[in-house]
């Protein structure tokens, strides 16, 4: 007996819908009972403000808009004349403090010698003295016996006594040489601490000229670029934005209620928003250690007025592994679909 075409209809919807139940049935079972998904996430990427270390009038922007940059790359570059007014300032007193000390150590050199010269005076005045003592010495005897003049004796006494005051004098004088050697020798010392400060002083005035030239600490995109040529800056001024866009990542916002089964190593399928046919996997990498609304500008206080419980959502950080777009394609600010595959 042949079915008439209508049930034959109902019979084939019947069917189709029973299969794809199956169908259904089989997926949520062997996988999707495992994925944890969320639309709350986006991309992201730690982005690095530009700023000069020093001030001074633009004088070239070496970079356009949008512009893709290495790390290390020169971005701006200011007028430096002053720093190197400064610098040539200081570079002339480092030669003056130099011929300071070598004028210094040639008349150290030069008392030096003076102060030999003046101790073997002494040590002859020194043998003067003893002599005319010995003298002395021997016509006592005699004058005394009658055998010499007394007179003859108070010569010999006047000479011991001129000898005493000789020696004596050129005792003063070594002690002043060597005085004079303490002077120099700290006038040297000072000298080289005035070039130690001028040396200070001109490897400022030199970072300062290398730092009149601005580089990227990082590779990326060059973004929000507001400098221009003329303008006067000041340490901080944000010239620009670098995004390393290549070092995107994505955080997605869980609720509380999946973080059950979230642990960090787990693969995970990434939507992009706007590119919906594109093929993104990464892996989740990190919790952050509270949720969202520990970290907000006013957080909430749940002690007080009337509580109604609210869901929290904790930000988790993926990142990017695999994707079909060109690279540089997939930039911070995107919206993103996420789904965890928690049966790892």
């Amino acid at each position: 007996m042949r079915l008439a075409p209508k049930k034959r209809k109902v019979r084939l919807v019947a069917s189709v819908l029973a299969i794809a139940a199956v169908g259904w049935t089989l997926h949520w079972w062997s996988v999707a009972r495992f994925m944890v998904d969320t639309d709350d996430a986006y991309l992201e990427a730690d982005n690095v403000g530009v700023s000069p270390r020093v001030s001074g009038t633009v004088a070239e922007v070496l970079i356009e808009d949008n512009q893709t940059i290495k790390a290390g790359q020169p971005l701006v570059r200011l007028d430096d004349r002053r720093y190197r007014a400064a610098f040539d300032q200081q570079a002339a007193l480092i030669a003056a403090r130099r011929a300071e000390i070598a004028n210094g150590e040639a008349q150290l050199a030069e008392r030096r010698a003076t102060v030999l010269q003046a101790q073997a005076r002494l040590h002859g005045e020194q043998a003067n003295v003893t002599y005319s003592d010995g003298q002395v010495r021997r016509y006592q005897p005699l004058v005394d016996s009658g055998a010499e003049p007394r007179e003859r004796l108070e010569e010999l006494r006047n000479a011991a006594k001129q000898a005493q005051s000789a020696q004596a004098a050129q005792s003063a004088a070594v002690e002043v040489a060597q005085r004079q050697l303490v002077t120099l020798q700290a006038s040297i010392n000072q000298a080289r601490a005035q070039l130690a400060s001028a040396q200070a002083a001109a490897a400022k005035a030199q970072l300062d000229i290398d730092d009149s030239v601005v580089y990227s600490e990082v590779a990326g995109r060059v973004g929000d670029r507001g400098v221009r040529v003329g303008q006067y800056v000041q340490p901080g001024t944000r010239l620009m934005t670098v995004v390393p866009v290549e070092q995107a990542y994505i955080t997605a916002n869980f609720k509380e209620t999946q973080l059950d089964r979230l642990r960090p190593g787990q693969s995970v399928r990434i939507h992009v928003d706007a590119y919906p046919q594109a093929m993104v996997t990464g892996r989740l990498e990190s919790f952050a250690p509270g949720t969202g609304a520990q970290f907000a500008l006013l957080p909430p206080d749940n002690a007080t007025g009337n509580f109604t419980k609210i869901v929290q959502r904790v930000p988790v950080r993926i990142r990017l592994q695999d994707s079909s777009l060109p690279p540089g394609t997939l930039v911070p600010g995107l919206s993103v679909h996420v789904e965890v595959d928690t049966r790892g």
